[in-house]
């Protein structure tokens, strides 16, 4: 039994905002994609849940009011666990960066101590335990190619044969941005569903509706997307509400020169190259 967990980082190849909810919530439908790289769990016995954050972005995270506390206690209490574990967060991604964060970070926390503490849920039970912990926790426990409705909750897993040998490149201008600033600045305008197809002709032809708020209000996503598209990938862009976008090439020598590429145009950005999961 391994005692730690990678907390895989999320792009959605598309993003479909239909409507707003009642709830304050949207309706989307959205394809999740995961790359074979994130932040990393890691778990040993202890007293109680407590929790200790490092890595490249763990400063000023809390240690107290945190994703992954949350998904250790309910896993805890829904499980009627009489023990406690002791977690450590490998903060690798950037925090509000759109790609998953502290979503991916919860799905790892349950799946890890579903393990550590021998509990044997399934996958599925633990997607359906995760739904009050955030709209994208379910698909992050899933950590599979899929689709999402509803507000991302409604999964079903997709053939991802098209894609599987292809390189992902992120890039983040290192601007954080709120995701709820983003919904609420999205106009409304439902710009119809996702369509029919294999997954790759589905996500070129479908669309981020959240992008043109994002760019209002970081401009330089522009910018980062003109130099993403300049090297001819197989699909760029942004991902989830933020600011990271992406790009598929059909191989790690293509990524790695878009990376050199950009990183020469937009010193101090963060960039991570992956494939799918």
């Amino acid at each position: 039994m391994t005692n730690s967990e990678t907390a895989y980082a999320k792009i959605n190849l598309a993003l479909h905002v239909r409507r707003r909810l009642p709830d304050g919530y949207h309706r989307i439908e959205t394809i999740f994609a995961f790359l074979n790289q994130g932040d990393q769990l890691s778990v040993e016995a202890g007293e109680g849940l407590g929790l200790t954050i490092g890595g490249p972005f763990g400063e000023g995270l809390s240690t107290r009011d945190n994703l992954v506390l949350q998904a250790a206690r309910r896993l805890a209490e829904m499980s009627h666990v009489p023990h406690g574990a002791r977690l450590h967060l490998d903060k690798r991604l950037p925090v509000a960066s759109g790609i998953g964060g502290g979503s991916a970070d919860a799905a790892a926390t349950l799946r890890l101590l579903n393990r550590f503490w021998r509990l044997d849920h399934s996958v599925a039970a633990l997607a359906d335990l995760a739904k009050p912990l955030g709209a994208d926790v379910p698909a992050c426990v899933l950590s599979q190619t899929c689709s999402g409705t509803g507000i991302g909750h409604d999964l079903t897993v997709i053939p991802d044969d098209g894609l599987r040998s292809c390189s992902i490149l992120l890039i983040n201008p290192m601007v954080p941005v709120s995701t709820a600033e983003i919904f609420a600045a999205w106009d409304g305008r439902d710009r119809g569903g996702l369509g029919e197809g294999d997954i790759l002709s589905v996500s070129r032809n479908g669309r981020n509706d959240l992008e043109a708020p994002a760019i209002a209000l970081v401009p330089v996503l522009t910018d980062l997307l003109q130099m993403l598209e300049e090297q001819k990938p197989i699909l760029a862009r942004m991902s989830g509400s933020g600011a990271t976008c992406f790009a598929l090439f059909w191989n790690a020598a293509d990524a790695k020169e878009a990376e050199r590429h950009c990183l020469q145009q937009m010193s101090g950005a963060w960039t991570m190259i992956g494939s799918f999961l």
